[in-house]
Formats: structure tokens, C-alpha cells, sequence
């Protein structure tokens, strides 16, 4: 493994050590999870309910696309 080594400020070197505890976490493990975006995780194969094709599953948040919503979407184009 490479070692990084950087320079902060005093009061930020403490407010890292606080957040790191505050988790659960060594200050190393702390700053590479934040450092790292975290990855979405794959989307799901599933059937669609009429077609029985399979489809990506959407996020159970968003609103369905209707034949409707798509036409509005599409409205603006030539």
C-alpha cells in the first residue's frame, strides 16, 4: 500500500480525529471513504409487467413514464 501524507490546519486535524471517532473509524479509513465517491449499485434486471420484457428496475422514488410524460418530454424536439 502507498502512504499519502499531506498538511492540514491544527483545528482541522482535530475535527477529523472527532468525526473519525464519531463514526467508528481510524482517521485513515475515515478520509478514503470520504475521499471515495461511493458506486451506485447495478441496476436490476427485472420483466416489465405487460410486455414480460426485461427491463432495467427503476428506482421505486421516481415516477412511472407514461405515453403521455413521454410525448410532453419529446414535445420540444423537431
Amino acid at each position: 500500500m502507498t502512504t499519502l501524507t499531506f498538511k492540514v490546519r491544527d483545528e482541522e486535524a482535530q475535527a477529523i480525529r472527532q468525526r473519525a471517532q464519531a463514526v467508528g473509524l481510524s482517521v485513515s479509513a475515515y478520509l478514503r471513504l470520504r475521499a471515495t465517491p461511493a458506486s451506485p449499485p447495478p441496476p436490476r434486471i427485472v420483466k416489465a409487467k405487460y410486455s414480460g420484457a426485461p427491463v432495467f428496475e427503476g428506482h421505486p422514488d421516481y415516477i412511472p413514464l407514461s405515453l403521455e410524460s413521454v410525448n410532453e418530454m419529446l414535445s420540444d424536439f423537431p
